[in-house]
């Protein structure tokens, strides 16, 4: 962990009789400013130092915390998704064609991770810096994944850790013989064909969303028993962040490089906005196009490209939005629990979203793990004072996650603690 001080006002100094003074002049765009030095009566004044401080573009921190904000129920959990969406399934992941909440989640950060590039690369003076910032970034990137998502950690409710390499996860973010070509359905696709040849079956994901589709459950959208007929891809592996379809998430993120370049190119705000708003939109109207004529339906299990297309547009949309809303209007409150999880992102991801502090709390029980404090305080303070699963479910998500989080990560942002890679 980190932390980050804001620049601070260098005091006056005397030399030779004379009062000198030192005045930084911030611009107000993400250009930073220039640090003068004068005498008082103004005789001298001439640049000392070139400085790179920049003003901190709120948006795409609160866009950033947004994200996580949705993402923290995948695992309990980014917030909204998985815990609710065990209750209220359209917010969870589709199971196979169309888009819903749980399925904007990774191209929106993808998105971001993009619009930042451009932010973060502008101070480093050197191509070869920039080479080995990539790689070590890289690697630390890769160890978290394959810590969190590989199998290593069973969190928050197995309270074991390790992983056979035989099925470690390599991936993470069909055992059927394929005999035609295009075919975009779950039992056969180029998708699942590439990663079962290239990682094998058992490096795969073993719970695929496709076990709610219609053809394998009765429930559907919901999960529920299989359905007698149903065929054999239902119980299948597949992996959602396979390499097929992690070439075509790049794309996702060199559609948020280029807003961010928009963003450090063209300095008034609505010169910009207007760039992010059209092109957005564009992307949205291709997107719309192609499922609707079944050319290219939205599928994010096959990341393919009209759900590119979609994803990316509303992230531009959104994001086009924040930045009216708090950098342009000034409206910062309300968006400054979403600001404060965005600056400390990866705290968020790794103790909340990956379900590490929630593991920890229910690592002390009283005689049996269903009987720690996390469960008790779902249970009793949500699910049994209002009388159903769904909504008691739904606020615990809220309250117990999203709010919590929130106060811890201003918290840290007050004491100016950051963990970052």
């Amino acid at each position: 962990m980190v932390g980050e001080g804001q620049g601070t006002a260098l005091p006056n100094t005397t030399q030779e009789g004379h009062h000198n003074a030192i005045t930084i002049i911030d611009d107000a765009s993400t250009d930073g400013g220039k640090m003068h030095y004068s005498d008082e009566a103004g005789q001298h004044e001439q640049p000392l130092v070139q400085t790179k401080r920049k003003k901190r573009v709120a948006a795409l921190d609160a866009f950033r915390g947004l994200t996580i904000v949705i993402f923290q129920q995948l695992f309990q959990l980014m917030i909204l998704v998985d815990d609710a969406g065990g209750a209220y399934e359209r917010i969870d992941h589709s199971p196979w064609n169309g888009c819903t909440l749980a399925d904007f989640v990774m191209p929106f950060f993808l998105f971001i991770v993009g619009v930042a590039v451009p932010l973060a690369f502008k101070r480093i003076p050197n191509l070869s810096a920039a080479i080995r910032k990539i790689v070590i970034r890289t690697l630390k990137l890769l160890f978290w994944g394959l810590l969190l998502q590989g199998g290593y950690s069973h969190a928050p409710d197995d309270l074991s850790y390790g992983v056979d390499m035989k099925h470690i996860r390599w991936c993470g973010i069909l055992q059927v013989k394929c005999g035609m070509r295009g075919h975009l359905g779950p039992a056969c696709n180029a998708v699942g064909y590439v990663d079962r040849q290239v990682w094998g079956v058992n490096h795969l994901y073993s719970q695929p969303v496709w076990i709610r589709h219609k053809d394998c459950t009765k429930d559907s959208p919901r999960m529920g028993p299989l359905r007698d007929d149903a065929p054999t891809w239902c119980l299948a592996p597949f992996e959602p962040e396979g390499l097929l379809s992690s070439i075509s998430a790049i794309l996702s993120g060199t559609i948020g490089v280029h807003y961010g370049h928009i963003l450090i190119h063209f300095q008034g705000h609505w010169s910009r906005l207007k760039h992010w708003v059209l092109m957005g939109l564009a992307l949205l109207f291709v997107a719309i196009i192609l499922h609707f004529t079944n050319a290219i339906p939205l599928n994010k299990q096959l990341y393919s490209f009209s759900y590119v297309c979609f994803t990316a547009g509303a992230a531009g949309i959104v994001f086009s939005a924040f930045y009216i809303l708090i950098d342009v209007w000034g409206i910062r409150t309300p968006f400054l629990f979403l600001e404060w999880i965005g600056m400390n992102a990866m705290l968020v991801f790794v103790m909340a979203a990956q379900g590490i502090f929630p593991a920890f709390i229910n690592g002390w029980y009283y005689e049996i793990p269903d009987k720690s404090l996390v469960h008790w305080i779902q249970r009793h303070v949500f699910i049994d004072v209002w009388h159903s699963e769904r909504l008691g479910t739904l606020l615990y998500v809220i309250f117990a996650e999203i709010v919590f989080w929130g106060v811890v990560a201003g918290i840290f942002h007050r004491l100016r603690i950051y963990w970052k890679l």
